[in-house]
């Protein structure tokens, strides 16, 4: 059994420019606090104002009122340390200021996903025993016209955005309940929290079987963790972040929110995935943290559109990514330098200029994270110039557990464990941690807490790990192992990442468990199925083209292709299409984009069963 105690040998800078340290905030408010002593008139936060057509700046003095405000008008609520408030909102300043005021009365937030079904909500509302709940918009409130009983339990429903409607009965719109402006005397906020390790907030986890389960994190945790990022990849105040994952999501929530508030840096919320495009050339970030879905989709789109470019043009991007490669490697410090690098510059002004400016072209460092992404795509942003680096937690951890320094970046990899992170490698290759980013345990759950967190701090993470000189690599869920029926195992997202490099591919669930070999489930890209039939003389339905016979062998040969280098129990034998996308709308993904693989096979149960007839043995 390996152990490791990261602090003694990180090798880490800990200079960090303009840091407040977490022992000096003390609290996720008192950092506030501190933030707004040192830098008053600093730029906090960018938001687009619909009515002006512009984005607004707000600093950090304003953010402190904006909290002072809304802490008055927690308070005439009533409510007592430790009561849970939850809200469901898109990222936004009112977010954050929300967030820190109820933070600061010492209530615990819970954060909803702002699409989530209404059954989900349900659940979340009744198993915390929430008493106030914050909505964006009444067309929000609408869609969750289904749990209206509950809703009806709440000490106080609000809607920041009512619109010219009547509100339904019981609700309150939050200009009103705010009521009038606070006189100067009152814009400071208070920080009732006297103990790091009381509990801040219940995150819900986005299971993909099951109820979700609510992690404890404290005050501690999550500015731990957000101090031990900053070890690795240091913010400095110029920095400005482009704020589009979820809030509700830790990752958004602790890297692109607490720290850069410990780092003092500005953060723009975006408008909506369907206007990142608009928003990183109009914000140009020059920090992002992102998901593996929003790099495949601009991979997949660079694909598509070499497809239809010259001859010289595919071999100019393909030379470009090679060198620019080898570049990477040499500064690095993996590779020699040689001849051929200097081709890099005008190869760079050619292809990789044009790339980064589609990231505004400011990108210091694009974290990726919440999921795998392919290293095939990884190393061709990289090579591109692209700072991307992978990292890999779990909201049990608050949620960061390693990631790669610019410096020393593998793309394979999820990085280094975090400065003071401790670890050790169990049963079949499991990785467990502790730190001081550890939850206490989940909500009224002592028995599935006491699964995965030990006496003395241990928490088993269910991922599968390889440690090789001192960076991590995941090579799989416990839990998502396949186990064929020759008793070889299979980690089925190597495979699934490895085929959605195909353009073709937009979304793939890979079976056999118990079978005598491996099926893919697939759902294809509309766009680039059209090009295929074309080609192909295929139907221009694929469903059509499945049922024919016709287009089965021709997405066996395009994923045996992706699957060179796989050992042979790996290859994929038979081939289902899928009749619509998996999404969250239709409950088949989670808010945080991990497929519900138990409720997708029992949609196609019949169809994969069969896959197997005649082949049992």
């Amino acid at each position: 059994m390996l152990l490791f105690d990261q602090t003694a040998t990180t090798g880490v800078s800990t200079h960090l420019l303009d840091l407040i340290s977490a022992e000096e905030a003390g609290s996720l408010c008192g950092l506030l606090l501190k933030r707004v002593a040192r830098t008053p008139d600093a730029v906090a936060y960018l938001q687009y104002d619909d009515r002006a057509q512009t984005w607004i700046e707000i600093t950090w003095r304003d953010t402190a009122r904006a909290v002072a405000h809304w802490q008055a008008a927690l308070t005439r609520e009533g409510l007592s340390p430790g009561d849970r408030v939850a809200l469901m909102m898109r990222n936004r300043r009112e977010w954050v200021a929300f967030d820190l005021a109820a933070l600061g009365l010492g209530l615990v937030t819970v954060p909803l996903y702002p699409d989530d079904r209404a059954e989900a909500v349900r659940h979340i509302l009744e198993d915390a025993g929430v008493r106030l709940l914050l909505l964006e918009s009444v067309e929000q409130r609408a869609r969750l016209s289904a749990i209206d009983p509950t809703l009806d339990d709440l000490k106080r429903l609000l809607i920041l955005e009512p619109g010219e409607a009547a509100l339904p009965e019981g609700t309150r719109a939050v200009g009103d309940w705010l009521g009038a402006a606070l006189t100067p005397a009152d814009h400071r906020p208070v920080d009732r929290v006297d103990n790091p390790d009381a509990l801040a907030t219940i995150v819900y986890t986005s299971g993909t079987t099951g109820h979700p389960k609510g992690v404890m994190l404290s005050h501690r945790n999550i500015l731990w963790n957000a101090e031990a990022s900053l070890k690795l990849i240091p913010a400095r105040p110029e920095d400005r972040f482009l704020s589009f994952l979820p809030l509700s999501h830790t990752l958004e929530r602790t890297g692109g929110c607490v720290l850069p508030i410990m780092a003092g840096c500005s953060v723009a919320f975006a408008r909506s995935i369907p206007q990142l495009a608009e928003d990183l050339l109009q914000i140009r970030p020059t920090v992002m943290i992102a998901v593996p879905r929003i790099f495949e989709r601009v991979h997949a789109k660079l694909l598509e559109r070499l497809e239809s470019e010259s001859a010289l043009k595919r071999r100019l991007f393909e030379k470009a990514v090679k060198i620019g490669w080898n570049r990477f490697e040499h500064s690095q410090g993996r590779a020699s330098w040689h001849p051929g690098l200097l081709a890099a510059p005008p190869l760079d002004h050619l292809v990789g200029v044009k790339i980064r400016a589609r990231f505004g072209g400011r990108l210091r460092v694009a974290v990726c994270g919440g999921a795998p992404l392919a290293s095939d795509i990884a190393r061709v942003f990289i090579a591109l110039g692209v700072p991307l680096v992978q990292g890999y937690g779990l909201t049990e951890t608050s949620p960061v557990i390693s990631v790669s320094p610019l410096e020393d970046n593998i793309p394979e990899s999820v990085g280094r464990p975090l400065p003071g992170l401790e670890y050790r490698v169990g049963d079949l290759d499991e990785l467990i941690v502790r730190s001081p980013g550890v939850m206490s345990g989940y909500w009224k759950q002592p028995q599935s807490t006491a699964e995965v967190l030990d006496t003395e701090g241990w928490l088993k993470t269910g991922d599968q790990v390889r440690i090789q000189d001192g960076h991590f690599f995941i090579t799989g869920r416990i839990k998502d192992i396949l186990v064929l029926a020759n008793g070889e195992k299979v980690a089925p997202a190597d495979i699934e990442m490895a085929i959605t490099v195909d353009p073709l591919f937009e979304q793939v669930l890979v079976i056999g468990e118990g079978r005598p070999f491996l099926s893919a489930l697939v759902v294809l890209d509309p766009d680039v199925y059209t090009e295929v039939a074309k080609a192909e003389g295929l139907p221009p339905e694929p469903m059509a083209a499945d049922a024919d016979g016709r287009l089965e062998p021709i997405l066996r040969d395009r994923i045996e292709s992706r699957l060179t280098g796989f050992p042979g129990h790996a290859t994929i034998r038979r081939v289902v299409l899928a009749a619509c996308p998996w999404s969250i709308e239709n409950d088949r993904m989670t808010p945080t984009m991990k497929l519900k693989r138990a409720k997708i096979l029992a949609d196609y149960r019949e169809a994969l069963t069969r896959l197997y007839v005649g082949h049992e043995h």
